[in-house]
């Protein structure tokens, strides 16, 4: 699918954070149709229960300036999240 052709792009960074966030950014603005794409797919600090349960669990099972491995499915839609904080 095309999400996992952009994974396999930022999975090329994950050595290099500041390399994989600008990639991620440019790719959330260009790709996503989330609200945050204008922020680079920043979505903000956000506490748990804030967010879709799957979308909960895959974020906060991340450390800070880790990618998900995989494609994060909830009701909204598909998600590559890396945590930045």
């Amino acid at each position: 699918s095309e999400l996992e052709s952009l994974l396999e792009i930022l999975m090329e960074e994950q050595g290099n954070f500041n390399e994989l966030k600008a990639t991620f950014e440019e790719l959330a603005r260009t790709e996503s149709d989330c609200s945050s794409a204008k922020r680079g797919g920043d979505l903000g600090f956000f506490g748990r229960r804030k967010m879709q349960p799957n979308f909960e669990e895959a974020s906060f099972a991340l450390q800070i300036g880790e990618l998900t491995k995989q494609v994060v499915e909830t009701s909204s839609g598909v998600h590559l999240i890396l945590r930045i904080g």
